[in-house]
This record gives C-alpha cells, structure tokens and sequence, in this order.
C-alpha cells in the first residue's frame, strides 16, 4: 500500500482521483485546497487529514515523513498555473507527481521540472486519459497498420469538443487565459496530444479564432490533417444533444468516419494510475507536444485568410455578428 497526499481536493475532477487511489489499494494520508467543500473525501478516505492552506499541508507532509510516514505520491488537480510548482513541491518531498492536464502551461517548464526530477530522483507522471480509452487505442492500432502499408498516408481529421459551462467558469479561474492557459489548454489539451500521439509531430499550425469561450484552427500533423472546434458555450451544441438534456458533444472523424469515444471516461483515472503503479506512466517528455500545441495556440497571430476552416467556424461567426 502506497501513501498519497492530493492539492486540489475541492475541484471537479478530484474524485476521479480519490476513486483511484482506492481502487488501487493505496491510501490517501492528507488532502489540501484552499476551498472546503471537500466531504466527497468522506466516500473515500475519511481518515486522511485536510488543510485549506498550504502553509500548515506543507509542515504536516514533512513531519510525516520525519515520524516514518513517507508519501510516495502527490496527486496534484489544482488549477493549472500552480500544476508547476505543485509538483516541485512533490519532488523535493522525495514523492512521485500524478498531476492532471495540462501538466504545465509553458513546454520550458518541462525542461525546469526535468532538472528536479534528476535532482532528487522522482517521477513526474500526466494523467493522458485518452491514450487509455478503448476507441482510441484500437484507433492508434488501426492507423499503425495503415501507415505500414502507405507510409506516405495524411488522414483528414476534424475535432469538434463542445462541453458548455455557465457563468461560474468566466468568473473562476478558468477564465482567466493567466491562470487556465485558455480554452485549448483547459478542455482541448488531451485531444492534442492523443492526435499527435497517434498521427506525429507538429508541420503547421495556425488558429482561426481566439475568445474566452471559443477556440478554432488547423492542426498540420505529419500524418494528418486536422480542422479543429472548442467551445464552452451551450449555443453550439447540436439541437439533437439539445433535446436530450445533454451539455456535452464529442466528436472526432476520420476520413469521415466517426470514432466513437464518448463513454468509458469515469474509469481512466484508475486505468492510468494501475499504469503508473505498474511501472508504466506517461513522464514529461509524452506531454511535450500537446503543450507545445496549446502554447502555440495561445501565443499564435490570427489566420483570417486559411482554406482550412472548420464547419463551425461561420457558425461562430455569424454568432458573434448577431
């Protein structure tokens, strides 16, 4: 049984890490976040000890380890500008670093955090959910095969990820560019990765809309072509997602076939920590692309004259008009 502490335990995606770590056997000793609404700790853990600063989290995760209490890992869901220095923290604890996407917001920060991991010999590990799901591995073996046969291959993509969020997210952290990285950092990060993982490296890419709620360009991979679409706002999810109640719509073709990944999402976290746990994991150098990407995106010039346009993007537009 395996030690952990958690930075974030109030956030949305927490439990998913809670649920883990139990689910892998292991306990978790002692959570923080500056907000206490917390008591889903107690459908878990209610033996772990929690601090709403991080001061007080600080001295009780080094006096454990002083009394022979060592953590062996820090699950960090914090928000994503102090994902950098949370897992310093955890480093120089002498524990592994399990942090959510996007690992950090800057791709030199890989290089700063690579540097302490050689320091003190610890892990940091990126949840990269997607490279787990079903539909995506199948995908990745599907496409290997492929490209076997026709090295030369380039694959027409278009990724449409609508996941709309009320007022509450514009006045939180997450819309704040500073502190979030922006929309491609916060909701489409995983989705950049999991295409580079599939269809290479970076050739070209150029951004066709840059709002607080919307973002939209054209990702040149070296297998693929991909027209992309993220938005937080509700208007542009389809009207038959509409009339089922749902907020949320997920697509991703290729060649124009639809891969069908929306289910199986509330298990990865486990998934990813039996890899972790496994020897497996995926370090700081899997996570340099898709930070890359998003670093780009956010630092990029508009391009208003592309013949790569995303369907939704005259929706957007026509949006913004009326």
């Amino acid at each position: 049984m395996k030690n952990f502490a958690l930075i974030g335990a109030a956030g949305y995606i927490a439990p998913r890490h809670m649920k883990a770590i139990k689910e892998t056997g292991n306990n978790l000793v002692a959570a923080m976040d500056k907000n206490d609404s917390v008591g889903v700790i107690d459908s878990h853990f209610p033996d772990a000890d929690f601090f709403v600063e991080f001061e007080r989290f600080d001295r009780h995760v080094d006096l454990l380890k002083r009394k022979g209490t060592k953590i062996d890992y820090v699950a960090i869901a914090s928000p994503n500008y102090l994902h950098d220095s949370h897992i310093r923290f955890a480093l120089r604890n002498g524990a592994h670093a399990i942090c959510e996407k996007p690992l950090v917001l800057n791709p030199w920060n890989i290089d700063g955090l690579k540097v302490v991991e050689e320091e003190t010999g610890c892990r940091v590990f990126n949840i990269l959910q997607l490279r787990l799901h079903p539909s995506i591995i199948a995908l990745k073996e599907k496409v290997t095969q492929e490209l076997k046969q026709h090295p030369n291959k380039v694959y027409d993509i278009d990724l449409t990820y609508l996941t709309s969020r009320g007022h509450w997210f514009f006045t939180s952290w997450k819309g704040d560019e500073s502190k979030s990285g922006g929309i491609a950092s916060n909701i489409g990060v995983h989705f950049y990765d999991m295409l580079s993982w599939i269809f290479g490296s970076v050739k070209h890419n150029e951004v066709h809309i840059k709002r607080t709620d919307t973002n939209a360009g054209y990702l040149e991979l070296e297998h693929a072509r991909v027209r992309w679409f993220l938005s937080v706002h509700y208007d542009y999810i389809p009207e038959m997602v509409k009339a089922s109640g749902q907020r949320t719509y997920r697509s991703i073709t290729v060649e124009g076939e639809d891969i069908e990944f929306s289910g199986g999402f509330t298990d990865l976290h486990t998934l990813s920590y039996q890899d972790i746990l496994s020897g497996g994991g995926f370090g700081l150098e899997e996570a340099r692309n898709s930070i890359e990407i998003v670093q780009t995106i956010r630092s990029a010039e508009l391009s208003t004259d592309s013949e790569n346009y995303h369907d939704y993007v005259a929706k957007a537009d026509q949006q913004v008009s009326t």
